[in-house]
C-alpha cells in the first residue's frame, strides 16, 4: 500500500501545484531575459545551473533540520553534494524516472568536461554530471515539485 502512495506522488510530480510560482519565468521578466528553448542548452550548461538548484535544496534541508556551526553544516552538505553521494541518489531512482528525464541525465552523465572532480572516480563525477543536469532542466522548465520528490525519494 506504501509503496502504491509513493509511486502515484513521484508520477504526480511532474505537474506544478496551481499555485506554484513560475519562477524562472518571473526571473526572465524582471531581468528582461529573452525566452530561450531548453532542448538546445548543453548538458554541462544544464548541469551548471543544476549543480546550484541541487546544492541550495541540500543546504536547505541540512540547515532546516538544525541550527549548527558553520563547519558541522558545511561538513554535512559536503557530505551529501560531492560526486559519489550524488551517483548514489541517482541509483535510488534512476527506475522511477520517465524516458526524457533518463536521456536527459544520460546526455549529462556522457558530456565531454574539461574539469575533473578532485576526490571522485570519473565514473562517479560523470553521474554526477548527470544528475545534475537533470536538475537544471527540471529546474528550467519549472518544474521544481518534480526535483524535490526526486531529492527526497534519493535520500531516503
Amino acid at each position: 500500500m506504501e509503496k502504491s502512495i509513493e509511486e502515484n506522488t513521484f508520477e504526480q510530480a511532474d505537474k506544478p501545484d496551481k499555485e506554484e510560482l513560475n519562477l524562472i519565468q518571473y526571473i526572465k521578466e524582471r531581468m528582461d531575459l529573452p525566452d530561450m528553448d531548453i532542448k538546445t542548452y548543453s548538458p554541462l550548461t544544464l548541469a551548471f545551473i543544476g549543480d546550484v538548484v541541487y546544492d541550495l535544496i541540500i543546504r536547505t534541508i541540512v540547515v532546516e533540520n538544525g541550527n549548527a556551526p558553520v563547519n558541522k553544516l558545511h561538513k554535512k552538505v559536503s557530505s551529501l553534494v560531492k560526486a559519489p553521494a550524488q551517483m548514489e541518489l541517482f541509483h535510488r531512482i534512476e527506475d522511477k524516472l520517465t524516458q526524457e528525464e533518463l536521456a536527459v541525465y544520460k546526455r549529462g552523465r556522457n558530456a565531454k568536461s574539461f574539469t575533473s572532480a578532485k576526490n571522485a572516480s570519473i565514473t562517479e563525477y560523470r553521474a554526477a554530471t548527470g544528475l545534475e543536469a537533470l536538475i537544471g532542466y527540471l529546474y528550467l522548465n519549472n518544474k521544481f515539485t518534480r526535483i524535490l520528490n526526486i531529492i527526497k525519494s534519493g535520500l531516503e
